[in-house]
């Protein structure tokens, strides 16, 4: 090979960076520099040891390769033990730990450093070890095992940042890797999203303020409880670890979970600080973290607020964490979660063939569990996509399927609430306003901050002339979700809303922030732009807009508009019409070929 190109080679990547290092450098930073240079000494005469070399150590990180990987599983060992004697003389909050990761892998050297997967990964399974741990891949064990005096706990597959395969993973248990419990076997993790709400830390000082924190945590696992397609621990198992500061990771082992919530309450004066975030406790890694400020008024009030508020967060991160985890295993792994979670990320592209794609991995799950609600919901809320957004050549017949699909959903859970929200926005499209709401109303009840169900109830009051409702509770959708995939079509159905009550301007204004909204937005805002220009008389402005929306959606036309919306069933959305017709949309569709 080249030199330009590099060496290929198989070696066995040595990565490692101190844990906490932020925190040690904040504390004193004089202090924290020099154990490090100490500390990586002894890496350095380790490594030399076992016939490796070090690569590069930038701050406090470190990289290394060696030939065999048994002695790099060798060198990584010596040098826990002996910076575990090192730190036991040392005062607990300097100690400095390293986390460890050693990966058996193809790597490129070029110049003297060290490029691929073969890399990456082991910098990835350094991110799975605990502070003063080893972490090791599959090939590694399988290399190793029985030929260093160590023992293996197994971790299972782990989905890593940029790496497209599970990586089979590993913990060294030495002696100096710790405690007596850790020998014991992680329980497995269910077969649905599972999660842990540790108790809340009271960061203020007051005693009272010891329950407000309590009683945010007991309130979201019993709002996590009603998310049926989560797993929850119980308050009593997640309780048991108040008033310590446990490893997240270790944690998830002990409950065998996912992810876990964490979070604390401060009070100062008369305002009050709660911070929470969520981590997926395979990797340590932080999935979402939020701070809520408000005045300290009625404290059950508040903890109700905070509670919504922090459950109707969670949920969304949780579904992008969990889509993004299924994108990443290979298809023929796929059990009926992983492709549902598959197909919902195809969903949310946006496109007619992604959108027939996600129908075939939701079909695909449902020949693993036929009694999956939640996947019958997406399936009719798929068919209801394509007739919304002018992706299906027959709209009679994906509203069809969308309904079979949506009543399915309902008839093997009565109380999913996703459920009861795709039968109700199914309704509206129909027509069946009276039964849409109920459904609607149905599905808010069950699970007050789910956003979907809001924005349904929204559109259904503004099929029902009830604009200004409408908008109230397309507004409280965002609210609860304000990073939705479908913020653009609550823009769409607003600027809708606002058609209806002839507020052109403000139409108009909403029909603009959808399309800066929405990337993939296609025909809705230009073609609700070109009505609002035109009732507004300006008419050139109104010809461009229905040029964009033609461009996007050639066979646009009053008779399309009118099937894609509910709009065939009231005149009180003859304003939209109207608008569109001055704007010069024809009445008819052109024929094919046209």
């Amino acid at each position: 090979m080249s030199q330009e190109t590099g060496e290929r080679r198989l070696a066995a990547i040595l990565s490692a960076d101190v844990a906490g290092y932020s925190r040690l450098m904040g504390d004193d930073e004089a202090a924290t520099v020099d154990t490090l240079t100490q500390y990586r000494a002894v890496f350095r005469d380790a490594i030399a040891r076992h016939h490796g070399r070090v690569v590069d150590a930038p701050g406090d990180n470190l990289l290394a390769e060696f030939a065999s990987p048994v002695e790099a599983v060798a060198c990584a060992g010596a040098v826990q033990r002996e910076l575990g004697r090192r730190n036991r003389q040392l005062a607990g909050h300097r100690r400095m730990d390293f986390r460890i990761g050693v990966n058996l892998g193809d790597i490129i050297a070029r110049d003297g450093a060290l490029y691929g997967d073969g890399v990456n990964i082991a910098a990835r399974l350094e991110g799975l070890a605990e502070p003063g741990g080893i972490c090791v891949s599959g090939a590694v064990y399988d290399q190793v095992v029985g030929k260093v005096e160590a023992g293996f706990a197994y971790l299972g597959e782990q989905t890593v940042k940029n790496i497209a395969r599970p990586v089979r993973a590993y913990r060294v248990v030495t002696e100096a890797a710790a405690a007596p419990e850790d020998s014991k076997p992680p329980l497995a993790l269910p077969d649905k999203p599972s999660i842990a709400v540790l108790s809340f830390d009271n960061l203020s000082g007051d005693p009272e303020q010891e329950y407000f924190a309590d009683g945010i945590a007991e309130d979201l696992i019993t709002a996590l409880s009603r998310r049926r397609w989560l797993f929850v621990t119980a308050r009593n198992s997640t309780f048991a670890y108040k008033g310590r500061s446990p490893d997240i990771r270790q944690v998830g082992r002990e409950l065998g979970v996912r992810y876990v919530l964490e979070g604390s309450v401060r009070k100062g004066g008369a305002r009050v600080r709660v911070s929470a975030q969520l981590i997926d406790a395979t990797t340590g890694n932080h999935v979402w973290a939020e701070r809520y400020d408000r005045e300290l008024t009625d404290l059950f009030d508040l903890q109700d607020e905070i509670t919504e508020t922090i459950a109707a967060a969670i949920e969304p991160e949780l579904g992008m964490a969990e889509r993004e985890r299924a994108r990443r295993k290979p298809s023929d792994s796929l059990d009926a979660w992983e492709s549902y979670q598959r197909g919902l990320w195809h969903f949310y592209q946006f496109s007619g063939d992604e959108n027939r794609h996600a129908r075939e991995l939701f079909h695909r799950a449902l020949q693993f569990d036929p009694g999956f609600a939640p996947v019958h919901a997406s399936v009719a809320y798929a068919h209801l996509l394509d007739v919304a957004l002018g992706w299906g050549e027959a709209p009679s017949e994906s509203l069809d399927q969308a309904l079979r699909a949506a009543q399915t959903a309902v008839a093997l859970d009565d109380k999913d609430s996703f459920a009861h929200t795709m039968l109700g926005r199914t309704y509206v499209v129909i027509g069946e306003e009276s039964a849409a709401i109920d459904e609607l109303r149905t599905a808010i009840g069950l699970n007050p901050s789910f956003a979907l169900a809001h924005y349904g109830l929204g559109q259904a009051m503004i099929a029902t002339n009830k604009p200004d409702q409408g908008i109230g509770e397309i507004d409280a959708a965002e609210r609860l979700s304000p990073h939705d995939p479908f913020t653009w079509l609550f823009d769409v159905n607003r600027a809708v809303g606002n058609l209806v009550k002839a507020d052109y301007e403000a139409a108009l204004r909403y029909a603009e922030k959808a399309s800066r909204r929405g990337a993939k937005a296609g025909f809705w805002p230009d073609t609700l732009a070109a009505a609002a220009l035109a009732q507004l008389g300006r008419h050139d402005e109104a010809a461009r807009a229905l040029a964009a929306a033609r461009a996007r959606q050639p066979r646009l036309s009053i008779a399309f508009v009118k099937r894609s919306m509910p709009f065939r069933f009231q005149d009180h959305f003859d304003n939209q019409i109207d608008g569109l017709r001055k704007a010069g949309l024809e009445d008819e569709e052109a024929p094919a070929g046209d």
